[in-house]
């Protein structure tokens, strides 16, 4: 089943985010856009390649409108262990957020009950608290940080202009389609 238009859940759970251990809620979460970044663990091979390369792309998300959150089903202890043991790690200025009850990772789906670990999972979720755009891959694959800006780029301008929509490889300030029947050729 498709987890497009979904709300989030209410949660509450601990971060750590720039070197402090706060409270994070869905509520906090709301009016601006945001993606949910999960990862499998803390102290792993992946998983620092792709958060290091969310932490080089992170101004550019904030200078859209979009906060990111890093999840895995660590504790917030573990993520500041982590932090303070890694410099790659030590890049990262967006908040850390802990699901050691698995109980975002069962929300967004990609808990892997099995392991107590989340799947790879990055999703786009609107203002309102709604997915609009979500891919889950293989534990051993890492994501690229600049697709995923472009899909939130591309989710921000869909959202805005109702009537258009965006290629494959669609950039801003590209040609957008607006789709109508002779497009479709049904007409």
């Amino acid at each position: 089943m498709s987890l497009i238009n979904k709300d989030v859940l209410d949660f509450s759970v601990m971060a750590f985010h720039n070197g402090e251990f706060k409270t994070i809620s869905k509520e906090d979460t709301l009016g601006k856009w945001s993606v949910y970044f999960f990862y499998p663990a803390d102290f792993t091979f992946v998983c620092p390649t792709e958060l290091e390369d969310l932490a080089n792309k992170y101004k550019d998300f904030q200078e859209i409108g979009c906060e990111i959150y890093s999840v895995s089903c660590d504790s917030h202890f573990v993520h500041k262990a982590w932090h303070d043991a890694s410099k790659t790690i030590q890049k990262i200025t967006y908040p850390m957020l802990a699901d050691p009850t698995g109980v975002l990772a069962r929300s967004f789906d990609v808990m892997i009950e099995s392991d107590g670990m989340a799947e790879r999972g990055s999703f786009i979720v609107n203002p309102e608290g709604k997915i609009v755009a979500y891919e889950v891959i293989a534990g051993n694959v890492g994501r690229n940080a600049e697709e995923l800006f472009r899909r939130v780029q591309a989710s921000q301008f869909v959202a805005e202009h109702g009537d258009e929509v965006c290629p494959a490889k669609w950039q801003p300030g590209e040609k957008t389609l607006k789709p109508s029947l002779d497009l479709v050729g049904l007409i």
